[in-house]
């Protein structure tokens, strides 16, 4: 019944595609996807009527129903039946309002999901963002996982246009894969989209209250003919201006004037679960980063932690879960980012699920004090320990992949439990069962 809800799910989006013929800027990637996808929708709002994925809607599924303009219906009959019936308006009538942009995440697990999805809806645009070895355990190596993701540069259609990272060594080697004018974004000096001086201003005094502003990130856009300054309120670390460069590159190939640019990028909001700020207990502040982990985006995090500066007495707290699908390179990976946490000014690390542990023991062997570790089988059991021991000022990352359910360590330790639904990934369904 899957591949049969599968089969007809694809065909109907291909048709759908191929009847209205909606633009298509597919953005693939280890990390940054969804905030690269978030500001290219945002960027592209000020000229067309754009649709984007939902949620995590970025797969063999997803694709189809963001296309289709549905959500799934999950084990309902009745509710297949819906989404059938309105891809059969969508190709039997004539939609007026059907959008005339596409921006959509691609997501992959496995060799060939790439062309299952080019299949649906290939590329006007492609952007790639940055590559890391997050789902390599499904591959033959890293190089496998980087031929699969490329995979979205060379179904690029026939003068299309390929938007590249430049300050990602796998992804700018990869721009040889597509017959598309390439751009490239980012902070490298040989960006064409290129951003200069990053700052990160935090809040240093020693509380954080909800309905307060926690940071504020600014850095130069400059473009071949202009440059302007990009403001971005609780938008955290170089991952999240990247995501903007990557917007601004793409706003060009459509002629979008740069200032308009900025005032759309100043109202993207962060989403939950991807190092957005959040008010905890106590007066803390927690950088919620619990949606997934992959290395590329671990370091980030901890980077960003570290341009933190608690008033005296607090600390900076690290809350790091397992990343998953790693497959051989699982424990030099997590090493590494224990090695990350002794040089990045952590005060407290605190580890849960067993592969975790591998974290602690890279973080010992580079001279992490042992006393200032702690290690839990669970994120419930980091979550009910930390309720206890967080102070005032406290600044405290939680990151980890999916599997290990980072989010319940937040809800333990956010001021405003209540509102769990709206900020926290994850909130709904069979999630809240487990």
């Amino acid at each position: 019944m899957k591949q049969l809800i599968l089969r007809l799910l694809a065909w109907k989006a291909r048709k759908i595609v191929e009847k209205y013929k909606p633009t298509v800027v597919a953005i693939t990637g280890s990390v940054g996807k969804t905030s690269t996808r978030n500001a290219i929708a945002a960027v592209l709002g000020a000229k067309f009527a754009v649709r984007t994925n939902a949620e995590n809607y970025n797969n063999e599924f997803g694709i189809p129903l963001t296309i289709i303009g549905e959500m799934s219906p999950g084990r309902s009959v009745l509710g297949w039946l819906k989404v059938f019936a309105t891809a059969d308006r969508l190709l039997l009538g004539s939609d007026a309002s059907y959008p005339n942009m596409l921006v959509l995440e691609y997501g992959i697990d496995r060799p060939g999901d790439m062309n299952v999805l080019c299949d649906i809806a290939a590329p006007d645009v492609s952007v790639l963002t940055a590559i890391s070895p997050v789902h390599v355990e499904n591959f033959p190596d890293l190089q496998g996982l980087m031929q699969e993701k490329g995979t979205l540069l060379s179904r690029t259609k026939p003068g299309g246009r390929a938007v590249v990272n430049a300050d990602d060594e796998r992804a700018l080697s990869m721009r040889s894969m597509t017959n598309a004018h390439v751009t490239t974004y980012g902070f490298a000096p040989s960006a064409e989209v290129r951003g200069e001086q990053y700052q990160l201003r935090t809040r240093e005094d020693f509380s954080f209250e909800p309905g307060e502003a926690f940071s504020e990130m600014t850095f130069e856009a400059i473009t071949p003919q202009e440059r302007a300054t990009v403001s971005l309120s609780d938008l955290l670390g170089r991952a999240q201006a990247s995501a903007a460069l990557a917007a601004i590159a793409v706003g060009r190939l459509f002629d979008i004037p740069l200032q308009t640019m900025m005032t759309r990028l100043g109202d993207v909001t962060g989403q939950p679960g991807r190092m957005r700020p959040i008010p905890g207990i106590k007066g803390s502040l927690i950088l919620d980063d619990s949606y997934n982990a992959a290395p590329a985006s671990m370091r980030a995090a901890l980077d960003v932690l570290s341009q933190f500066h608690p008033a005296e007495g607090a600390k900076r707290i690290a809350v790091l879960g397992k990343m998953a699908e790693l497959g051989a390179l699982s424990e030099q990976e997590h090493r590494a980012i224990g090695a990350q946490v002794a040089q990045s000014g952590v005060d407290l690390l605190v580890t849960c699920t067993e592969p975790a542990q591998d974290i602690r023991r890279g973080a010992l062997d580079a001279g992490f004090p042992e006393g200032q570790t702690q290690h839990f089988a669970t994120s419930d059991d980091a979550g009910r320990w930390l309720d206890f021991h967080i102070k005032k000022g406290d600044v405290i990352l939680v990151k980890g992949s999916q599997s290990a359910r980072m989010e319940k360590v937040v809800k333990d330790l956010m001021a405003e439990p209540a509102r769990a639904s709206e900020l926290l990934v994850r909130q709904y369904g069979k999630w809240l069962e487990s």
